[in-house]
């Protein structure tokens, strides 16, 4: 059976990245990871958008959340490209269980899959991405940009 995949990804102009490289990158590590599952077939990319801006307050990753809630969808799974990209700080705890409560998968290439909801050490690592994550904005500033 062929997974059905949607990307999510977010590329932010305040540390001057181009936002076509930026998806480029993000897009091919999901694609490379989902590939011998299935396809993805929606994409929900957030540019301009501060990695500090929760989900729900980001338009694309915001219609990512409402489409969870259609049965109708078109997609069984998410994928990421970079979690550093997808969440800061306790982001991802807050999230999270919204996918998990409309049962839809997401997969990230740190995990090599689908992250479990049931393992700490999945939870663990993605708390671990948010704080690097939250450490970032400092790290742009103090190099210049």
């Amino acid at each position: 059976m062929t997974t059905h995949f949607a990307f999510a990804g977010r590329v932010s102009t305040e540390d001057q990245q181009d936002p076509q490289a930026s998806h480029h990158w993000q897009i091919m590590r999901a694609e490379g990871l989902v590939k011998p599952h299935g396809e993805i077939v929606r994409e929900y990319f957030d540019v301009g958008q501060s990695r500090s801006i929760p989900w729900q307050r980001r338009p694309r990753a915001a219609a990512l959340l409402q489409a969870l809630k259609d049965p109708d969808r078109g997609f069984d799974a998410v994928v990421i490209g970079e979690p550093q990209r997808a969440f800061y700080g306790n982001q991802f705890g807050l999230t999270f269980p919204v996918f998990v409560h409309y049962g839809v998968h997401l997969w990230v290439p740190e995990i090599g899959g689908p992250i479990d909801p049931e393992s700490e050490a999945h939870d663990l690592v993605m708390s671990v991405f948010g704080g690097s994550s939250k450490g970032e904005g400092p790290r742009v500033f103090r190099r210049g940009f």
